[in-house]
């Protein structure tokens, strides 16, 4: 499996977020062991969604460069760099930064459907049925093993990268509002492959 070029992820978020799905999470990871998921849901944040963690920074319009402080400031990175970070003190979160560099926005991984590796991931997540394994943003960094370590790295290359397989059908993909977000409620900006039991449980805020 190849890495997908950076050129996949220097277009509009939204796009990137579909086109996404069927496409390979691979983590050649230091045991010797690959990991694999077909990416089957995603969502997609950009710099002018109140959902975003860039929607309170701005642009110096003399300079270009970004006014304010936070975490949201990584988004603004080259299209492919990876924005992992830290919810509720205990998961970590997998995304890839879109949009050309200056222009922020990121897709989440929410769910693969795990392919190869199992046994690293159930050694990892400490449970047993595939299904449970990374049905959940959370739950697949902690199977790949994706921590803050991996913050800011270049997901165009290996170790951790995606490779394009095979593309889902316009007829299998679904759309909804994002998970657990309070505000941006009205975008049906998450994605899945509909029926696929690999999609995270949890009920879109809209």
């Amino acid at each position: 499996m190849e890495p997908l070029p950076a050129s996949f992820f220097n277009r509009p978020t939204v796009s990137v977020a579909r086109d996404l799905l069927g496409a390979r999470l691979v983590h050649e990871a230091p045991t010797g062991t690959r990991l694999v998921g077909r990416i089957v849901e995603t969502e997609a944040y950009t710099e002018d969604d109140p959902a975003c963690h860039a929607s309170h920074l701005s642009r110096d319009p003399e300079t270009g460069e970004v006014v304010g402080q936070g975490r949201g400031q990584d988004l603004f990175a080259a299209p492919g760099t990876a924005y992992v970070y830290l919810i509720y003190g205990v998961h970590w979160l997998l995304n890839v930064v879109t949009e050309p560099e200056g222009t922020a926005g990121a897709v989440l991984v929410r769910a693969v459907e795990p392919e190869e590796g199992l046994q690293d991931m159930r050694a990892e997540r400490g449970v047993d049925r595939r299904v449970d394994l990374t049905n959940g943003p959370g739950k697949l960094a902690e199977a790949f093993g994706i921590d803050g370590e991996f913050h800011q790295t270049r997901l165009t290359a290996r170790p951790l990268f995606f490779a394009d397989e095979d593309s889902v059908d316009d007829e299998q993909v679904a759309r909804s509002s994002r998970i657990g977000i309070s505000k941006g409620v009205e975008r049906s900006w998450r994605w899945y492959v509909a029926a696929n039991r690999f999609v995270s449980p949890a009920s879109p805020s809209g």
